[in-house]
């Protein structure tokens, strides 16, 4: 008798065991789970829907790069430049921060020189008024850490506006980006002025993991009576693991304001 009523209660127990079925592991059977395929990270309600999102909405990258140009400005001799970049961004939904500094090196004939580069800060916003359709707005500024004997000793102020818009794995991308120039003018030796900097460019998705595009991009330069600063280049991304990234970038200058050739080189992690 005994054997037989653990046979039953065996038996019972097996059969709630089946019958119960929970394939998005929420907590709640599938058969009265009105939000199938939640996400592991989600606190449901008792229906099996999100209530709270588990995932921190503030996110990090930390991004290190190694570069390089050359050029010779028309009649100069040619001159070499490498630089260390380092990189920091914030990001909470569509806001984001940015502190970015380089350290140089350059060497040509007769000529030499080193330090920092100015250090740049901002903040931007994307909107999404479209699913394949994204707008970008920042602001920032140009803190004056690169010294030179031409007055590059104020604080210079950015704007900029971009756009995209996605067609399958192809997106198309424009820019915009004003600066307010605040550098002190030497009578009789340089002048500055105001920049707008235009870029316009295609991309395309080879993969979930790799991202290339091509750009056209021209600059006011910072000096009155410089012709503008005329490139073209070329950018790849690409998603090593869920944290590491790296990105490559070639630059071609098309004017003799511009660097003939600039390569560089990012490796990030995000957090």
């Amino acid at each position: 008798m005994k054997k037989m009523l653990l046979i039953i209660m065996l038996g019972m127990l097996s059969t709630s065991l089946f019958a119960y079925s929970d394939l998005d592991m929420d907590g709640v059977d599938d058969s009265i789970d009105k939000c199938p395929n939640t996400p592991l990270t989600d606190l449901v309600d008792m229906n099996g829907c999100t209530k709270k999102m588990l995932l921190s909405p503030h996110h990090f990258d930390i991004i290190i790069g190694a570069n390089y140009s050359d050029s010779n400005y028309g009649s100069r001799s040619q001159i070499n430049t490498y630089s260390s970049s380092f990189q920091v961004d914030y990001y909470y939904k569509n806001f984001s921060l940015q502190a970015s500094t380089s350290y140089f090196e350059t060497d040509g004939d007769g000529y030499s020189d080193n330090g920092m580069n100015d250090t740049f800060v901002g903040a931007s916003y994307q909107f999404k008024p479209a699913q394949a359709l994204s707008f970008h707005i920042g602001i920032g500024a140009l803190l004056p850490t690169y010294d030179t004997a031409l007055n590059n000793n104020n604080t210079d102020y950015t704007a900029s506006a971009s756009v995209s818009y996605a067609l399958g794995k192809t997106n198309i991308f424009g820019s915009y980006i004003y600066t307010m120039i605040n550098d002190d003018d030497i009578a009789g030796i340089v002048t500055y002025q105001n920049t707008n900097a235009f870029s316009g460019g295609l991309g395309y998705y080879l993969t979930n993991k790799l991202y290339l595009s091509g750009s056209y991009n021209t600059s006011d330069s910072v000096y009155m009576n410089i012709e503008k600063i005329r490139t073209i280049s070329a950018y790849g991304y690409y998603s090593i693991t869920t944290h590491w990234f790296t990105t490559l970038s070639y630059v071609y200058g098309l004017s003799d304001s511009a660097s003939d050739n600039a390569v560089s080189i990012k490796l990030g992690y995000y957090f």
